[in-house]
């Protein structure tokens, strides 16, 4: 494997069909940052807006990303000690990223399985003209870590969170249950209401999550219905590294992810005609029938699907009737083990149906108290272990599946 196979926003499904590592094994922080990221910079300060989180990782590669309020020129220094000692930028077409406030840096030609220090740095760039550029403070975060996955990994194990809906305490408060080794965590839709502005992104998913556990260990981000709406939702991408729709590999399990769009009719008055989320389903169908032909997916031990808006047990609006019938069939005929979704805000464990599904249909709840959930997953080459939690820790269900294949 190498960072070739890491998933790519800026080529949107291009790298569906290959195989490859969703995530890697990370490690709690060696320190919190000194900054704090709750607090407004005051007048003329320079700030980290959130703490930096990890993206798009590979067993050679390592995405971080981070928000500062000021434009910069941005680095990371990292290494397999706290003394780090290598730094890397981003460049592209001989120019390096600068005059940012959104960071993303890849770290390339890692090691597999190894751990890894870092910390983030950004120059403030106060004078920016054609012949002429001026540098003002550098701010610098204290030390982090992660470990990159194995080249060939026997298992994975993930966590799934959907519909907190700007409850931003709810993240740590889910993640404060899980008590297991896990690899990357799963957002699947509506952690937000509205897309509004940046502010909302950063205080309500980069904050929680990266002082709760993204600095240390990947998240990966697919749209709900409820991110498609807003001001701010073209802009959202941005934050992240990586698509809202793909299919990616990581040891026994196949994951294809689906961004299963808006719940109502494109015509509906509230999108005033600027969507067309139809025939966006339509194309990820079209795709997905190449996904099942793929030996990744013809191979894998365990075929799992993700998306928000799940195609049964979710009413006959028109978002999840189109989702059946465009995805379902192929689910179905190609065989899938597992469907993991959100949406209803109605946790459950649907067993297989015949005639309908003849699959586990796993949806998380949320987003009031007593109602959140946790999903925990865990696979090996035999065995795919899920067990879902309520907030207060109690267990509501679980699936266990051995392999087919």
């Amino acid at each position: 494997m190498n960072d070739k196979q890491a998933l790519d926003r800026r080529d949107f499904l291009g790298s569906i069909t290959k195989a490859g590592i969703l995530s890697a094994v990370g490690l709690a922080p060696v320190a919190k940052a000194a900054a704090s990221f709750v607090e407004a910079p005051l007048a003329g300060e320079h700030k980290f807006l959130c703490p930096p989180y990890l993206q798009n990782p590979a067993p050679t590669g390592m995405t971080i990303m981070w928000l500062s309020n000021k434009q910069c020129y941005s680095w990371v220094e990292f290494g397999e000690t706290p003394a780090l000692g290598t730094t890397a930028n981003n460049s592209k077409e001989g120019l390096v990223d600068a005059y940012d406030r959104i960071h993303r840096i890849r770290l390339e030609k890692l090691k597999p399985n190894t751990t890894y220090y870092y910390q983030i740095k950004s120059k403030e760039i106060t004078e920016f003209q054609p012949y002429k550029l001026t540098y003002g403070e550098t701010i610098s975060s204290d030390t982090f870590s992660f470990k990159t996955p194995e080249a060939n990994p026997k298992e994975v194990s993930w966590l799934v969170m959907n519909d907190i809906h700007d409850r931003p305490k709810s993240i740590p408060h889910l993640m404060g249950l899980n008590k297991d080794p896990y690899d990357f965590v799963f957002f699947n839709g509506d952690v937000f209401d509205y897309q509004e502005d940046e502010q909302q992104i950063i205080d309500h998913l980069l904050i929680p999550a990266g002082d709760s556990f993204a600095s240390g260990k990947p998240f990966i981000f697919t749209r709900g219905n409820h991110e498609t709406r807003g001001k701010f939702r073209r802009e959202l991408g941005n934050y992240f590294d990586g698509n809202y729709a793909f299919a990616q590999t990581w040891g026994p399990v196949h994951f294809t992810v689906l961004d299963t769009g808006e719940d109502k009719e494109d015509t509906h008055p509230v999108y005033a005609g600027i969507v067309n989320f139809d025939q966006y389903r339509i194309e990820q169908a079209e795709r997905l029938k190449e996904i099942v032909k793929t030996p990744a997916f013809k191979k894998a031990k365990f075929r799992v699907v993700m998306m928000h808006i799940p195609h049964y047990y979710s009413g006959d609006w028109h978002g999840p009737m189109e989702c059946r019938k465009h995805f379902g069939p192929i689910f179905e005929a190609n065989k899938i083990d597992l469907f993991l979704a959100g949406h209803t805000h109605r946790f459950g464990i649907h067993q297989p149906v015949p005639g309908q599904h003849s699959y586990p249909i796993v949806i998380g709840g949320g987003p009031k108290d007593g109602n959140r959930t946790l999903i925990k997953v865990h696979a090996t080459q035999k065995d795919l272990k899920l067990v879902m939690l309520k907030d207060d820790g109690s267990e509501i269900g679980k699936v266990e599946l051995k392999s087919k294949r």
